[in-house]
């Protein structure tokens, strides 16, 4: 294992380039890449990886919500994946969108899953294998889940309101322009409709990216026990909700606190800014402070 990892809450939510290229071909895990740009991966892709679209595959083309336990099971039959299978997210833009298909994975009780470090970023900087053969593996027969854990680690506009208005922790994730105000939306892209700008009144403000390194990788485990537990004063025993644009930049800080820190109960709330910013009467705050 890679010492780093040992400093971890749950060391085996990660594995490094080094041990994923030495399993490229262990029956016992699936390799998912998940990126923002969907395209990507027919460009190349890590050796056996299939590629999920978190926005094809996981969400619902109707409804602003996930697909359904019958179409999650759907998913995983015919990318070859069972419950006892080892799921390995890795995509681009440090992880987002691997932590988000990570998460929606949790939702419907996935457990085995892991990151890998540094994610396609990384993976193709080192000069490691890539190819643009799509892998064919035996349809599997996944059981339905019994239910979607949206109560467990999704919260929802109600959710954030009361912990609005009651102090409690509330955790943005986006630019810093984007939590003042000045932009509705990340810079150096498209605006997407999001008709107010500024965070939900009480929120800190903590970047997603203050938790990777420049190569993508996760900053050790006690730079992550500064930023959140010291510096910001979050309980980890407490209950914890995180938000961005979309949910996909919190599903990262979703992650780091959940999985690499150990905090018991953090919640991603996915409507996050572009259903707030757009909410008639939702309270709004700009500025830098909290409010």
């Amino acid at each position: 294992m890679n010492p780093k990892f040992e400093g971890y809450s749950h060391p085996g939510a990660l594995v490094d380039a080094d041990w994923l290229q030495r399993h490229l071909e262990d029956p016992k895990i699936r390799i998912v890449e998940s990126n923002e740009d969907v395209l990507l991966y027919d460009t190349g892709h890590i050796p056996g990886a299939v590629h999920i679209d978190w926005r094809g595959d996981l969400q619902d083309n109707t409804v602003r919500d996930y697909v359904s336990p019958e179409q999650f099971a759907e998913v995983c039959s015919r990318n070859g994946i069972s419950p006892a299978t080892t799921v390995i997210f890795y995509g681009d833009k440090s992880n987002w969108w691997a932590c988000y298909a990570l998460w929606a994975f949790r939702l419907f009780g996935h457990k085995k899953v892991k990151i890998l470090d540094g994610g396609r970023d990384k993976w193709k900087a080192d000069g490691r294998p890539l190819t643009r053969d799509k892998p064919g593996y035996p349809r599997t027969a996944y059981p339905v889940p019994p239910k979607r854990y949206d109560r467990k680690i999704r919260a929802f506009f109600q959710d954030a309101l009361v912990f609005s208005k009651a102090k409690k922790p509330l955790i943005d994730v986006r630019s810093p322009r984007e939590y003042t105000g000045e932009l509705t939306h990340m810079p150096e892209y498209p605006q997407e409709g999001v008709l107010r700008g500024g965070h939900v009144p009480g929120a800190r403000s903590v970047p997603w990216k203050t938790a990777a390194n420049e190569d993508s990788t996760f900053k050790p485990a006690e730079e992550l026990k500064k930023i959140y537990t010291e510096n910001l004063g979050l309980d980890p025993a407490g209950d914890t909700i995180v938000y961005c644009r979309i949910g996909e930049r919190s599903s990262h800080t979703w992650f780091v606190l959940t999985y690499l820190l150990g905090y018991r109960k953090v919640r991603n709330y996915d409507g996050s800014w572009t259903e707030w910013g757009n909410r008639v009467r939702a309270p709004v705050a700009k500025g830098e402070q909290p409010g």
